[in-house]
């Protein structure tokens, strides 16, 4: 089986919860998956509530209420940017543009054309 990173282009390396009762999801979750969470601390001092398994982080859960839950997969791309700027010619609704997360990377939320949310993210470790 080939070796596929959070940092694999195009590999969906992360997932994040967004919602209304993040105590209750993460309660949920971790009953019904066995996840682990763990609270992560971040280079602003704050701390993001992480699901690890096998003691690998594998997503986490937004510390922004929604109204609703929802889940967004993070796939890998090479240059947020340019990927943004792809969707939006073909379609996509740009929900969050490019940002920088520091510590983590830069990253994009957007809407396709068939009204899926997905991010796409290129991780620090990636950036020249």
């Amino acid at each position: 089986m080939p070796d596929t990173t959070m940092t694999t282009p195009g590999n969906a390396g992360w997932i994040g919860f967004s919602g209304p009762d993040n105590a209750k999801a993460k309660a949920f979750y971790a009953d019904v998956l066995g996840w682990q969470i763990n609270e992560m601390p971040m280079q602003d001092g704050s701390s993001y509530s992480g699901i690890f398994v096998n003691d690998a982080p594998i997503g986490g859960f937004s510390p922004m209420p929604e109204d609703s839950g929802a889940w967004t997969i993070f796939v890998t791309v090479t240059d947020v940017d340019g990927a943004t700027k792809k969707a939006e010619e073909r379609g996509a609704q740009i929900l969050n543009g490019p940002m920088d997360m520091p510590g983590v990377g830069r990253m994009t939320t957007i809407i396709d054309p068939q009204g899926a949310r997905i991010a796409m993210i290129t991780y620090e470790s990636m950036q020249g």
